[in-house]
């Protein structure tokens, strides 16, 4: 097996190493690729060395590929999707490049796994941090009854905005502390001890380009179109692993107990919830760990068919990292 990794230097390119080590996936061949800024970085996996190679329009680089695992950007997905997929790599790409395009299948593989298979130009997209989180737990309910309605604020870590973002938020903490003035460079505002209502750049409706993801992925991933989702997206002085607010309408009223069940039977999700003890999910908890945890589920006393619950997962893992990871494992089990 040949993996490529495109963008190994940046935050989520340094989680597919890890990942891919975590995961046991099958690496006889490893090549990283990156930037002039980051060709010539050496990094250790399994105990070998590897050097970042310089990113090039040759399609001779990705000769004998597998998959190729892509976080460098969407412009950088757009321009080397040719190059990478010519001679039969399957491209998992972590951008925003693709998950619209109708020929390119938007994979959660708890939740669509099999459009996997469906890629005619070799690319396959990992869909946005918080809408991955969001659609596994979807998925169980939508399979009791159809699900008609979605509500949901999201709060994003400062992961969201990659590893500079994350040391900002620290830096940030440690200048505050000292009574200096913090730095704020990666956020349009200080994010430390504050929360940043936009995520993104707002569009004409006045929802930011990250909510109309959450609207427009969940649709497509969840195969309903009619599904309607209203996102209002939030940046938290967190460091790591992604918290949504989630309310649900269903076209049949479902009883929370079924609710549970299905939620603890779901692959890929963890019941934390029991109130009563104050046990719930919470990012502290859920970073660097693997699953989408679910808790607070409750019957929504606004809607008669209506349920709401609390979810959070690790940014970089499963909303990044590891649902690509999880997608080529997918497609090792189940092909044809």
């Amino acid at each position: 097996m040949k993996v490529a990794i495109v963008g190994a230097s940046g935050a989520v390119g340094q989680e597919f190493l890890r990942v891919l080590d975590e995961q046991n996936f099958p690496v006889d061949e490893l090549l990283l690729f990156g930037s002039e800024r980051s060709a010539g970085r050496k990094y250790t996996f399994r105990g070998k060395e590897y050097t970042v190679r310089l990113l090039r329009k040759e399609e001779a680089d990705f000769e004998g590929v597998d998959f190729a695992f892509t976080s460098a950007g969407a412009g950088v997905s757009r321009e080397y999707a040719p190059v990478i997929t010519a001679r039969g790599a399957v491209m998992i790409d972590n951008s925003s490049a693709f998950r619209m395009d109708p020929d390119v299948p938007l994979v959660v593989p708890e939740v669509n796994g099999d459009d996997a298979f469906d890629a005619p130009r070799g690319v396959i997209a990992n869909p946005n941090c918080t809408t991955i989180i969001m659609v596994v737990a979807l998925k169980p309910i939508m399979d009791l009854s159809p699900i008609t309605r979605v509500h949901v604020a999201t709060y994003q870590a400062a992961s969201g905005a990659g590893a500079s973002a994350m040391d900002e938020l620290v830096k940030q903490y440690e200048e505050l502390g000292k009574g200096e003035k913090p730095t704020v460079e990666k956020f349009a505002y200080q994010l430390a001890y504050n929360l940043i209502p936009q995520i993104d750049v707002f569009t004409d409706n006045d929802y930011t380009k990250e909510e109309m993801k959450m609207f427009n992925e969940t649709r497509k991933i969840m195969h309903a179109p009619e599904l309607s989702v209203s996102a209002t997206c939030v940046r938290v002085p967190v460091v790591r692993a992604h918290s949504e607010a989630v309310w649900v309408e269903t076209e049949q009223p479902l009883a929370t107990e079924a609710v549970r069940e299905a939620f603890e039977k779901a692959p890929g999700l963890v019941v934390v919830d029991n109130p009563a003890e104050k046990v719930y999910p919470m990012p502290l908890d859920a970073a660097d760990t693997d699953p989408v945890y679910v808790g607070r589920l409750r019957k929504d006393i606004a809607n008669p068919n209506g349920l709401t619950f609390w979810l959070v997962g690790d940014q970089i893992k499963k909303g990044a990292a590891l649902n690509a990871v999880q997608i080529a494992q997918y497609m090792l089990a189940h092909r044809k």
